[in-house]
């Protein structure tokens, strides 16, 4: 089963070691600079500059557009699966979250997104998807609102410390028929 590792910034070396990661995207503020891990190829790491902020017009901060879903999304397709996909922001609770759910619907787009939205709780009790990135991968992914009514559902997760990376399976594939 293939599976999406959601990090915070500061553990992206360590769980892309520890999984195996070959792949990553990275969400965080313009400027913010990072080491990318080793065994990420230049290539198949994906950097969109934001901020974690639900709406436009707020001073210099850079809120989540359609241009880096449509990316998210982009990428999340050419990923081959043979190994896990590292998605990370700052503190990996909200947009790394809603970035692995988008990914995960883009890649398995006959998901439920109630069943999508109870793994993601089940494997993190402190996230909380930037719904503004939601509301965007709903409307991009033809969700017809069923993807952001169910992580509204989820309601807001647990306080976090910003150090507990987490796993996201990806949904069970049927068998093929014979």
């Amino acid at each position: 089963m293939s599976l999406i590792v959601v990090s915070p910034l500061a553990r992206i070396a360590e769980m892309a070691v520890r999984h195996k990661a070959r792949e990553m995207i990275s969400l965080l503020a313009a400027n913010q600079d990072f080491h990318r891990p080793a065994v990420i190829a230049a290539e198949r790491h994906l950097k969109l500059a934001m901020n974690d902020i639900t709406f436009a017009g707020t001073g210099d901060l850079i809120a989540p557009q359609e241009a880096h879903v449509a990316k998210i999304i982009e990428f999340a397709r050419a990923w081959d699966q043979t190994s896990p996909l590292v998605v990370h922001c700052w503190m990996g609770v909200s947009r790394s979250p809603a970035a692995a759910m988008i990914a995960s619907l883009a890649v398995a787009p006959d998901d439920d997104d109630d069943a999508l939205a109870k793994r993601l709780r089940e494997a993190s009790p402190f996230a909380t998807p930037n719904i503004r990135l939601v509301e965007i991968g709903d409307e991009m992914l033809g969700r017809d609102g069923r993807f952001t009514k169910a992580v509204k559902a989820l309601g807001r997760g647990a306080d976090a410390d910003g150090n507990t990376p987490f796993t996201l399976p990806l949904p069970a594939r049927e068998p093929a028929a014979p």
